[in-house]
Parts: structure tokens; sequence; C-alpha cells
């Protein structure tokens, strides 16, 4: 994967109002974890989603929505222990069906509430809704791997190696480009896997620039979000994947001259985005 090969590979660039680059709708968030959400739902809009919408846990939805301001947020019922619980509410169901990408697990925190929201999600997500699954959802998903069968909604699975082994069912080997295109296979959806881009028949890119300071807390969730909201503004599954996957590594490399190569904040990730896109979209 080179800054050539993504020139030469162009982003759609819709015209008009926001409804033009897509609604992105960010589902996840437990009682104390709702900045996966913030990050991914932030990082979607700066990969150019026109409209972001948030669905966190009911305790954290005020907080959140000064937090994010150019977002709606939605509170969603969650249990004792403070886990998104598992039947959302309608109005979550008549946004799924409005927006133009789903991307559900940021912060989600219990693997079978997990489960039975993404199952509700898939089943109220419009025909051609594309959705991105990220932790926890893809911990459900590794239980419940019949679930995307018969769809026909684009979906981009980005796991982190630890993901991968549940979807794959064993340990992962050392051949990411491999393991890619089992998971791949195996779910009929492309892959993010850690620089690797995997895609169901078969096809590969790699990104090999990304650097150890990508891995912290929270450098996945907006990593999921960027591939949203290239998706949103009308990107194709596996080039949203691709240039998702470059523009996290680069916005981390523009870090290293002030941090050094670890020590940067997933939360710094974020104003590189926009920039890192624009250094290979002129």
């Amino acid at each position: 994967m080179t800054p050539r090969l993504l020139r030469d590979w162009p982003l759609p660039v819709p015209g008009g109002g926001k409804d033009a680059r897509g609604t992105v709708l960010v589902v996840g968030g437990s009682r104390f974890t709702p900045g996966a959400v913030l990050l991914a739902g932030i990082a979607a809009l700066r990969a150019g989603a026109g409209v972001l919408q948030l669905a966190v846990a009911e305790s954290t939805a005020a907080v959140l929505s000064i937090q994010v301001p150019e977002a709606l947020v939605v509170g969603l019922p969650e249990t004792g222990s403070g886990s998104v619980a598992g039947e959302p509410p309608d109005r979550l169901r008549g946004l799924a069906e409005d927006a133009r990408v789903i991307l559900v697990g940021p912060g989600l925190d219990d693997v079978d509430l997990a489960g039975d929201l993404l199952r509700h999600l898939l089943e109220a997500a419009g025909p051609q809704t594309a959705l991105v699954l990220d932790a926890y959802a893809l911990g459900a998903l590794s239980h419940a791997p019949d679930l995307l069968e018969g769809r026909t909604q684009p979906v981009v699975l980005t796991p982190n190696l630890t993901e991968a082994g549940f979807l794959l069912g064993r340990e992962p080997g050392d051949d990411l480009a491999h393991e890619a295109s089992a998971v791949a296979e195996k779910y009929g959806a492309v892959v993010s896997l850690f620089g690797t881009v995997a895609t169901p028949d078969g096809r590969l890119w790699r990104e090999e620039s990304g650097d150890a300071g990508l891995g912290t807390s929270g450098s996945g969730d907006v990593r999921a979000g960027i591939v949203a909201g290239l998706l949103s503004r009308g990107a194709e599954p596996e080039q949203a994947a691709c240039f998702g996957a470059w523009v996290h590594a680069v916005a981390g490399q523009r870090l290293i001259p002030r941090y050094g190569r670890i020590g940067f904040l997933a939360r710094e990730l974020l104003d590189g985005i926009a920039e890192s896109l624009a250094a290979v979209s002129s």
C-alpha cells in the first residue's frame, strides 16, 4: 500500500450537503467505556462522514453529547453493571434503518449482549447499509458465524490479533496475509487485520508503515471509525479498509517527531486523519 496506489484509486468526494456524505451510526459504549464510541465517531467525521449518530449506555449519553456536539446521541437501556442491553429501543432501530453505515462494537463489554444487539441491528439495517464490526461485536460474530450468511450489505471486519483468533477459532500464525484471508473467506467480509487487508475473493493489500505506537488503548476504535467514515462517503469496502489502514498508520507517523515512537494517545491520532487523507487526495 503506497501513496501512489492510493492516488490512483481516488476516494469519492460527494458534492452537496452533509446528507450526500451519509450518516454513520456508532453503537457501543458501556457505562465505563464511552470513550471508545467518542474516538470512533470523531474518526468517522474526520474521514468524511456527513452526519454522526452515537448510541451508548443511557448513563453516559448526556456527557457524550457535550463531548461530541456534532453528533446526535441516543441513550440505550443498560444492565445493572452498566453493559448495553441486548434489546435495542425502537428509536435505535429507526436510526439503523436509515444509516448509510453502522459501526458496532466499540466500548461494548458483554459478548452475549453484544450478540443480541448485533442480531437486532442486522435485522433493522437497510439492504444497502454498510456494516463495520469491531471489538465485542467480533466476539459475538465468532460465537455465531452464520450471522452474516445471506446478507447483501457490505461488511468490513476490523479485528486485532486476539479478535482474529476468536474469529478463526485458533491462535493466528505469523503469516497475517494467510490469516486475514482465512477470516475473509470464512465470514464473506473484507478484513483489516494489523495492516493487512483481505477480501473474500482472495485479493490482498499490505500497509507496512505502521509503527509500535499504534498499539495503544483506543487505537483500534479510531481505525474502525476511519473505515466507517470512508464507507459513508461512498468508498467500496476494500477501498475503505485500505485507505483506513494507511491513514491510521500515517496519522501515527505524524506524531512521532513530537512524542517519539511510543507514547502518543489514540485521541491524538484524530487530528491527523483529514491531513493524511488530503496527502493522497490532492
